[in-house]
């Protein structure tokens, strides 16, 4: 299998002014490495490495990387493995999502800097995946993704635990006095058994699911456990079907991130309870290649496709069992009304190929039925209304019923920093029926928009039996938590949206059934409010160097994906503040 102009080595060269001393040398450097001229004279498939000791997310890397090799030279062609940056939820300051738009810019620039003629992308946790996906669509050449997995299941005293869900409830009962540091810190040595991403419905098993919906990835990719030998299966079976795609040249992602796939996207996230982050980057991942994500359009999906997969958190079993019983085909094949089975997989059929293979487990509880569906309508909501212009969301899956029709008196906190300085705080004027209000937390805000719309409740209010409450930010939450919160509030309060001129003691109004948020004071009292903050001094502190300036300056919102707004394709809507 040899290769022409402009392709494998001969690709990209670098600029000398001489293209064949720019090869001849090309060469002469990579052959330090021991290749061969047969080897150098082939199809180049590079492969992102994302190993970081900051990333356990990621600690399957170093096999995935040789599966795929395995799998590109049994295809005949060459593996160039190469690094990228590494993204962890819980080693990234300020936060991931920060840096998410970073790790596009990076890898789509390795992408286009080195030969290659088609790409393995490996990524896991959070924004990993989302950033990777971005990039491929940036540059367009030949991509396949692997997810790298979840971790298995722990267990602590007879329970099975799934971080982070089981995380988050554990510290709440923590919190409440319910139990005592020794135990929490026995629970923090079993919530994460293994390597891999967190083995409840999270933003990172969101992602892997609907990436295989869009056909990006293949069949099965998105629930087999990191440490399964499957997974390598998986990751080989990858690395040969993009030493074809380096051969034929597509499918391209233009090719597969369609009005059709990201429709098929948005089906799978309402009926798998996936995480709410899993919208922005849909949005983002849809933006590179042109592609309008309509809210509207998600919200009408969320009233009619029920969630079907019986995974925390909002529901009781782990991504393995998902695994088990027939992984995203198995459900796919409960939502085939709702689908475009046409849609093309970088399998290279249709979606409905996978369906019709895929397996039956008999007895299985991961995936139910449209006929008995875990929930009756979709996992998110799409809210609007004074304190919401462009739009919020809830994770009505993972909520509490008696809150979704709720008025109360708001209790606002400026920013994270206050909330976390004021919140268990035994003088805060606080109530059960009141409604937690948190600014400042977007995507320019924080900066970052991070996963902190999670407001913990008041101490004294957790030690006195509560354990939800309606909570309102700017902010994101991670994919693990539950509660009733609406968060993704448009526009932020950092450039002027409506949360920003919410007093403690205003009363505000959900309403999910008739998909409202208002802030119930009058609409002259509402102007003159804006008028007056808008006059007041900076309300933040600016970044003024390196990537937070870039940041600063060109982030757009949470409706439109929080990418750069000079990183969408034309076509995708971008409204800049």
């Amino acid at each position: 299998m040899t290769v022409g102009k402009n392709k494998g080595m001969n690709k990209g060269l670098t600029n000398y002014g001489d293209d064949e001393f720019s090869l001849f040398h090309r060469k002469a450097f990579i052959k330090a490495m021991g290749y061969s001229d047969d080897a150098l004279d082939r199809p180049i498939v590079g492969i992102t490495n994302t190993f970081s000791d900051y990333n356990p997310c990621q600690g399957n890397v170093p096999e995935l990387i040789e599966s795929v090799k395995r799998g590109v030279m049994l295809a005949g062609a060459l593996p160039m493995a190469f690094p990228t940056i590494s993204i962890h939820e819980s080693f990234a300051h300020p936060t991931s999502m920060f840096l998410r738009n970073l790790m596009a810019m990076d890898t789509e620039e390795m992408i286009r800097a080195q030969p290659m003629d088609a790409v393995v992308v490996i990524g896991g946790c959070d924004k990993t995946l989302p950033a990777q996906v971005m990039a491929a669509a940036s540059v367009d050449l030949p991509a396949v993704v692997v997810p790298t997995g979840p971790m298995v299941v722990g267990h602590h005293r007879g329970e099975v635990l799934g971080a982070c869900t089981d995380c988050r409830r554990l510290w709440s009962q923590f919190r409440a006095g319910k139990k005592d540091e020794d135990e929490m810190a026995v629970i923090g040595g079993r919530l994460a058994p293994s390597v891999g991403t967190c083995m409840v419905m999270g933003t990172a098993s969101t992602m892997a699911c609907i990436i295989e919906a869009m056909g990006l990835s293949l069949p099965m990719s998105a629930a087999v456990p990191a440490v399964h030998a499957d997974r390598r299966r998986i990751a080989e079976a990858s690395g040969k079907r993009a030493a074809e795609m380096a051969v034929s040249g597509e499918p391209r992602p233009s090719q597969l991130i369609t009005a059709s796939s990201v429709r098929n996207a948005m089906v799978v996230l309402q009926a798998i309870g996936g995480s709410t982050n899993g919208l922005i980057h849909l949005i983002a991942m849809a933006g590179r290649a042109g592609v309008p994500v309509d809210m509207d359009a998600f919200d009408r999906l969320g009233r009619e496709v029920p969630v079907l997969l019986n995974m925390k958190p909002s529901g009781s079993q782990y991504m393995e069992h998902f695994h088990h019983a027939g992984g995203m085909p198995a459900l796919m094949r409960e939502l085939e009304a709702f689908l475009d089975l046409s849609a093309p997989s970088v399998s290279g059929g249709a979606i409905g190929d996978a369906i019709a293979r895929a397996e039956t487990a008999p007895g299985q509880d991961a995936i139910r039925t449209l006929a008995a569906p875990l929930k009756k309508e979709g996992a998110m909501a799409v809210l609007h209304g004074n304190l919401a212009p462009r739009g919020a969301l809830i994770k009505q899956s993972a909520a509490s019923p008696e809150l979704m029709r709720h008025t109360g008196r708001a209790v606002v906190f400026e920013s994270v920093e206050d909330m976390t300085a004021r919140i268990d705080s035994p003088d805060l004027d606080v109530r059960a029926g009141d409604v937690l209000v948190m600014r400042n937390a977007g995507p320019k805000g924080a900066p970052g928009m991070p996963e902190a719309g999670y407001l913990p409740i008041p101490m004294k209010l957790a030690r006195a039996g509560v354990k939800d409450m309606v909570r309102i930010s700017d902010a994101r939450m991670s994919g693990t938590a539950f509660g009733t919160i609406v968060l993704h509030i448009a526009p932020e309060a950092a450039v002027g949206g409506p949360l920003a001129i919410v007093r403690t003691g205003d009363r505000i109004e959900l309403d999910v059934e008739a998909r409202r948020i208002e802030l119930l004071i009058g609409e002259a009292e509402m102007q003159s409010r804006l008028a007056a903050w808008k006059n007041l001094p900076p309300h933040r502190e600016m970044a003024t160097r390196g990537y937070a300036k870039l940041y600063e300056d060109c982030v757009l919102q949470a409706d439109e994906g929080c990418d750069f707004d000079f990183l969408l394709r034309e076509g995708a809507a971008k409204t800049k503040y």
